[in-house]
């Protein structure tokens, strides 16, 4: 179980690290900055994203699900606020950071997967 969240911290730090490196308006200091980033991204979004998607249903439904990007940029963006040396800066950098890490968290949890009994 520990190891599973030490893979899930290192790709979600993955993921933060492609988005600085490819979104103007993401950045971080230091590489010890990254995985804290995705520890905490993980906390928010364990503790504070249920809360704030079912607060923003209605709005999730009208947008046929495209509201979850701007919930997710929030959750980022709660970890910028948060975490001195993470900066987004702006809704656009943070939707876009959001696609990014959504994308390498996909893909870590497609690889680090257990098989089916």
């Amino acid at each position: 179980m520990l190891v599973k969240f030490a893979i899930r911290a290192l790709v979600g730090a993955a993921g933060l690290w492609l988005a600085a490196y490819l979104i103007p308006g993401v950045a971080y200091d230091k590489p010890l900055t990254l995985l804290i980033a995705a520890v905490l991204l993980g906390l928010v979004n364990a503790l504070v994203r249920p809360v704030v998607t079912l607060l923003t249903l209605p709005f999730t439904i009208l947008t046929l699900g495209l509201f979850l990007l701007v919930v997710n940029a929030a959750m980022i963006g709660l970890v910028a606020w948060l975490l001195k040396g993470f900066t987004v800066d702006g809704l656009l950098a943070g939707v876009l950071a959001a696609i990014v890490t959504g994308a390498v968290s996909w893909m870590g949890q497609a690889l680090t997967r257990d098989e089916p009994r």
